[in-house]
C-alpha cells in the first residue's frame, strides 16, 4: 500500500467532485461557472439538500486523509453558508454561482495537506547506521 498514491488518488477524486459540483461548464463569454450544485439549487429545498450530500461526503473524505480540525471547520462553514444562502429563492441561486463552496473546500484541503507535509520532519537522512544489518 502506497500512502502517497492513495492520498493523491483521493485528492484527484475530490477535485473531480468539486469541479462537477461547481464548474461543470462556463457561461460563454464570461468567467462564470455553473455546476451541479447550481442546477440542483434551482429545485426549492430538495435541490439544496441533494447538493449538500456530496459536499458533506467531501468533508468526510478530507477527515479520513488527514485534514486538520481547523481545515475541517472551515470546510464545514463553507457548506453551511452555501446551504443557508443557497436556500433563499433567486438570491441564493446567484450566491451559489458566485461562491463555489466545493471548489473553495478543495483548495483549502489541498493547501492544508501541503502545509502539513511541509512541516513534517524527515525521519533520519534515509540511510541506515553503519552498524545496522538489513534482513
Amino acid at each position: 500500500m502506497n500512502i502517497q498514491y492513495d492520498i493523491d488518488e483521493e485528492l484527484r477524486r475530490l477535485r473531480v467532485l468539486a469541479t462537477r459540483m461547481d464548474a461543470l461548464f462556463y457561461i460563454p463569454g464570461t468567467r462564470i461557472s455553473v455546476g451541479l450544485d447550481n442546477i440542483l439549487g434551482l429545485v426549492p429545498v430538495v435541490g439544496d439538500l441533494a447538493s449538500a450530500v456530496p459536499s458533506v461526503w467531501m468533508i468526510h473524505r478530507a477527515y479520513r486523509i488527514g485534514a486538520t480540525p481547523g481545515a475541517l471547520a472551515y470546510m464545514t462553514l463553507n457548506i453551511v453558508l452555501d446551504f443557508a444562502f443557497g436556500s433563499i429563492p433567486v438570491i441564493g441561486d446567484a450566491f451559489d454561482v458566485v461562491y463555489n463552496a466545493n471548489l473553495r473546500n478543495y483548495a483549502a484541503l489541498e493547501a492544508n495537506l501541503n502545509r502539513r507535509a511541509a512541516r513534517a520532519k524527515p525521519v533520519g537522512n534515509g540511510q541506515l547506521p553503519a552498524n545496522s544489518q538489513v534482513i
